[in-house]
């Protein structure tokens, strides 16, 4: 299932990671590892923060993509189903308009 990974570090965390040098090498690390579709980095409620697309076969599979983040830079994640424009087109939509009705 396609899931966003949505990131946030708290400053004190990256901001010892950037000044000693391993920030880019431990997020390298952690993308690689987790293979995702897409990542983006922004600025999300003042923090530094990444959004990544990634599958997860099983819910099993979550401590594989958030433990990496917090063991690193203590990070606060967040993780969410998504749907493309196709899944929400096979979801029946119509069918629960009408049960629900």
């Amino acid at each position: 299932m396609r899931m966003i990974l949505h990131v946030t570090c708290p400053h004190e965390a990256f901001n010892a990671a950037v000044k000693d040098g391993t920030a880019g090498l431990k997020m390298q690390r952690i993308i690689e590892q987790q293979k995702p579709e897409a990542v983006y980095f922004t600025e999300y409620g003042g923090r530094r923060t990444a959004i990544l697309i990634v599958n997860m076969a099983e819910a099993s599979e979550i401590p594989s993509f958030a433990e990496p983040w917090f063991l690193m830079f203590n990070a606060d994640v967040e993780i969410h189903p998504v749907m493309s424009p196709q899944d929400l087109g096979s979801a029946g939509l119509e069918g629960l308009g009408k049960a629900w009705a």
